[in-house]
């Protein structure tokens, strides 16, 4: 084969296949552009227009045809719904449902909704004490009745219904514990959603009132918000259904009610229904279940008069007068809030008129009779105070919203009028704008010194104080002495709890604001008060929190490491992994902010020590994922590592990493990627031109790489590393160590396994197999003979190893690589070869064409040739014929290729390939037809017009 290898001008080659280039105007076009497709109301179109002038606008403007073709609607969303009975009994349209989210944006997105709120009141409101319920027992009378009388039966049986409402047909469940109550609500929720699915509107109406009456109870008086909570869900549902109902009763042919309908627009019957459903709650005789039902469906006013609601709600207001307990009036006026906003935000009187009311009762809360109520439940002060607090907070927060300064202003003067205000502050600083409270911090402070310790803890405003400045900064002039004012609160506090949430907030603000002698003094006083007793092991999420927000102010990391007590701070983190979690944050922070490399040894030595840290958490257990977060943190630290022309430095600074980082195989991996690249720069810098000393350095390099690649695991980042790092060493003329790498990847090709994992998931290693050896062959070409090893010993060895390698049945693998080897053996035949190593003589240039040499060649393709016939000839059984078709073209296009096709007996083995290819119809007609075309274009070239012959005896066979 090789005897008549076909030579080669690669140069000339080179310029043939070389793209013509021509210039191109693009003017505004490019394919990346969005282009926005529009309307033209002429009849002729300029199609380069319609791109060019269009695409500036955005495509994010254009319609979704699906949700046109949907009219808003979602199948999926409607086969949830009929599921639901709660939004399964109206239809809704798109109008409605537009209507809908109208009402619910009536207020911003910057308004925070009860719904966020929700949740961590049920987590922080709880107890242990034995709770109980009162439950609706349903009425079992009417149910037989007959046709003729239906009408009246309904009547008296409604009647009835509500006679058994006063009756007490109810169950009291006692000694259950805050799950169990839990549960029990839900299943009242459900009953209320079934009762009205079935059409039991009385029964619903009876579950809401007994619902409402438990407001009413505070025997357990710490579950008393989350019992609100959990209350307020069911009231929130019967003001729904109601609301539904009412208006789908004003759907007249199947159109719905416009957006902003008037009550004129309203029929009789849905007036009548909703007048009905008034009537209902004003004849409830208690207080709290008629005002807590009523304001559930306080939007239904809108079906009645244009001022229904702005009517209602100062009634409703005075009503809760009535209610004699502080803690029970508090959230009915925040329910009342909580109702107002999402029916009439805009009716800001009512909710002002609301909390000014709360303030002439605020004295109740330090009565006899609440004061004897909590001797009776063993609750103090403080821990009753903190129940108001949801309740004042979100009534101030609806107040608060985008209410001027005066008013704000105006109420923060009557909040410092009453005695004892410390709870009222609290929820101002809570509520309030934070740019609001910011600018007058220094107002708040002498507020919060004037408050009383024994009701409310200072350093809980002080905390709150502290949230506010987070987010609005305060007067420059004012900022030190709002430092020196919190924290000589917040040293002197002996519970280490109270002191790290504090501190934990006011952290923030010193970073913000001051140098890193502030933040250094600050974290002196967190390690003195949480060492003692090891008060730190309870405080790992603040502590977590204050090194997140230092590292988030000070992203110098030289400046962050002069802080004296950042590191002493970190050895407080004694759980491995919540130090784990910390050091990762760090390192996070590192990657991110560190734009140049750098060499500083305060940073590397501190850095160092924090990778050490997640390096030694590594154990048996520890995750795949895991691993790979670690070693990718790592492996950015180390390539952020400069020593400029230090190059010695740099390679002492990788051989320590090496010792400190040795279980990591990712790691070790980027070492020897770093190293190779450094010999790369010394060879850069010396131009090639290696003096005694870099010479010396390079083989450092080379043999840091060759002791440290057989410490991996993965067999195929072994044979990769391998070859990379020998040809690092053939291109810095280290050709003893170059061989002695190539060595070791052909001594590890047996140990390759049939089966890999890639990915989780166990794969077949040939396909990896065949192309790392493509890629050694690429490489082989230049690498020089050993004066000692005789011609081509590493091409020999390489093969010796691919034909004693145990390959699949059913692979043609080998075969392909023995074809590939044919490639790599006729390149090396040329005069001339395509590439070379700067410095280093190849093959080309030691045996100068010499014919012992090309001798040698030709027996080793010879042998090649011979087992790859022999693997075709082996194809021949039936179930094996696509696989010969495909192996012969393959073998065909080598020839093709790199084979002299003037010679007969190459000639006639390409036209045996080719009608082997076809024999059995199991050829790819268009691949056959493609290469045909080619070898006819081929022809007409000068250099290969032999070609013509060939193509002639080549026919083409249909699958018929």
């Amino acid at each position: 084969f090789l005897r008549h290898a076909r030579s080669r001008n690669y140069v000339s080659e080179s310029e043939v296949c070389k793209l013509e280039s021509v210039p191109l105007d693009f003017g505004d076009y490019h394919p990346l552009k969005p282009i926005t497709v529009t309307e033209s109301k002429t009849k002729k179109m300029n199609r380069k227009g319609s791109t060019s002038s269009t695409s500036s606008s955005s495509s994010s403007s254009m319609m979704d045809p699906l949700s046109s073709v949907l009219d808003g609607t979602d199948p999926l969303s409607l086969f949830a719904a009929a599921a639901d009975p709660v939004t399964a009994a109206p239809p809704m349209d798109g109008a409605r449902r537009k209507r809908d989210k109208d009402e619910s944006s009536a207020v911003g997105s910057d308004f925070e909704p009860w719904s966020s709120k929700r949740g961590e009141i049920l987590a922080r409101y709880t107890t242990t004490e034995k709770l109980s319920i009162n439950l609706y027992m349903g009425s079992e009378k009417g149910k037989a009745t007959t046709t003729g009388s239906a009408v009246s039966e309904k009547v008296r049986t409604r009647l009835e219904e509500l006679d058994d409402l006063e009756e007490g047909s109810q169950k009291e469940l006692l000694n259950l514990t805050q799950q169990d109550y839990m549960n029990r609500i839900e299943e009242l929720n459900q009953s209320l959603k079934d009762a009205w699915s079935s059409d039991q509107k009385v029964k619903a109406l009876k579950i809401v009132i007994q619902c409402s009456k438990l407001l009413s109870d505070t025997t357990v008086i710490q579950f008393y918000p989350s019992k609100f909570v959990l209350i307020t869900d069911i009231l929130d549902t019967f003001g729904k259904l109601v609301y539904e109902r009412i208006l789908s009763m004003c759907v007249d042919n199947r159109v719905s009610l416009p957006d902003n309908f008037s009550p004129e627009s309203v029929n009789d019957t849905a007036k009548e229904t909703c007048l009905n459903w008034f009537f209902k709650i004003a004849s409830i005789r208690e207080l709290i279940p008629r005002f807590y039902v009523e304001a559930a469906i306080l939007k239904c006013n809108k079906f009645l008069s244009k001022t229904g609601i702005s009517e209602c709600l100062p009634r409703l207001t005075s009503m809760i007068r009535g209610i004699g307990d502080p803690l029970v009036a508090v959230y009915a006026r925040a329910y009342l809030c909580r109702v107002g906003m999402e029916v009439a935000p805009q009716l800001k009187e009512s909710l002002n008129k609301n909390f000014f009311d709360f303030l002439l009762t605020f004295k109740q809360i330090h009565g006899d009779t609440v004061q004897n109520q909590l001797v009776v439940q063993c609750v103090e002060i403080p821990l009753y105070l903190t129940l108001y607090s949801p309740a004042i907070d979100w009534i101030l927060q609806c107040i608060a919203y985008h209410a001027p300064d005066v008013l704000l202003t105006e109420m923060m003067e009557r909040c410092k009028k009453l005695g004892n205000n410390a709870l009222l502050l609290n929820s101002v600083m809570s509520a309030f704008r934070a740019e609001f409270i910011a600018a007058r911090s220094m107002d708040f402070i002498g507020m919060i010194k004037e408050c009383d310790e024994s009701g409310f803890p200072k350093h809980l405003l002080f905390r709150s104080l502290g949230l506010n400045l987070a987010l609005a900064d305060p007067p420059e002039n004012d900022r030190l002495q709002i430092l020196n004012e919190a924290w000589k609160v917040i040293t002197k506090l002996k519970n280490p709890q109270d002191y790290i949430n504090c501190a934990e907030v006011w952290v923030e603000y010193t970073c913000r604001h001051f140098t890193k002698r502030e933040v250094n003094t600050v974290l002196a006083d967190v390690i003195k008060h949480m060492t003692p007793d090891r008060a730190f092991e309870d405080a790992y999420p603040q502590l977590q929190s204050i090194i997140q927000k230092v590292i988030t102010y000070i992203y110098d990391f030289a400046l962050l490491f002069s802080v004296e007590k950042f590191l002493p701070f970190l050895d407080m983190f004694q759980k491995e992994s919540v130090r784990v979690e910390v050091c990762k944050c760090i390192m996070e922070s590192f990657i991110k902010h560190q734009q140049e490399s750098t060499k500083d040894p305060v940073i590397l030595n501190a850095l160092l020590h924090i990778c050490k840290t997640m390096h030694d958490s590594v154990n048996a257990l520890t995750l795949e994922d895991e691993k790979r977060t670690l070693a990718a943190l790592i492996n950015g630290f180390i390539k952020m590592v400069s020593f400029g022309r230090d190059f010695e430095q740099q390679l002492s600074f990788y051989v320590e990493a090496r010792s400190m980082f040795c279980n990591l195989e990712p790691v070790l991996v980027q070492l020897i990627h770093s190293v190779n690249q450094l010999a790369m720069e010394t060879r850069r810098v010396m131009k090639g031109n290696h003096s005694r000393k870099t010479a010396a350095f390079v083989r450092a390099c080379v043999a840091f790489c060759f002791i440290t690649i057989p410490s991996l695991n993965s067999i195929f980042t072994r044979l990769n590393l391998y070859l990379h790092s020998g040809q690092v060493a053939l291109a810095n003329q280290c050709l003893s160590q170059a061989d002695a790498f190539f060595k070791a990847a052909v001594s590890l090709v047996p140990e390759v396994p049939k089966m890999i994992s890639v990915d989780g998931k166990m794969r077949p290693s040939d396909a990896f197999l065949l192309e790392f050896l493509c890629n050694f062959f690429s490489t082989l070409l230049v690498v020089p003979d050993h004066p000692e090893q005789g011609v081509l010993f590493l091409v020999r060895g390489l093969l010796n190893v691919i034909q004693d390698y145990t390959w699949e049945d059913n692979s043609d693998d080998k075969v392909r690589i023995y074809t590939n080897v044919l490639h790599l053996l006729s390149a090396m035949t040329q005069e001339a070869y395509i590439y070379h190593v700067d410095k280093v003589d190849s093959n080309d240039t030691l045996y100068g064409g010499d014919s012992k040499f090309l001798a040698e060649i030709n027996k080793l393709s010879e042998t090649v040739v011979s087992q790859i016939l022999d693997h075709l000839k082996a194809l021949g059984r039936e179930e094996t014929l696509k696989r010969q078709s495909q192996l012969a073209l393959y073998f065909f296009n080598t020839i093709l290729a790199h084979g002299d096709l003037r010679n007969n007996r190459l000639n006639q083995l390409s036209v045996n390939l080719w009608n082997l290819a076809q024999k059995h119809g199991f050829a790819d007609t268009k691949t056959m037809v493609k290469t045909l075309e080619y070898i006819k274009r081929r022809s007409k070239e000068p250099e290969t017009s032999h070609f013509t012959d060939l193509a002639l005896r080549l026919p083409l066979q249909s699958r018929t």
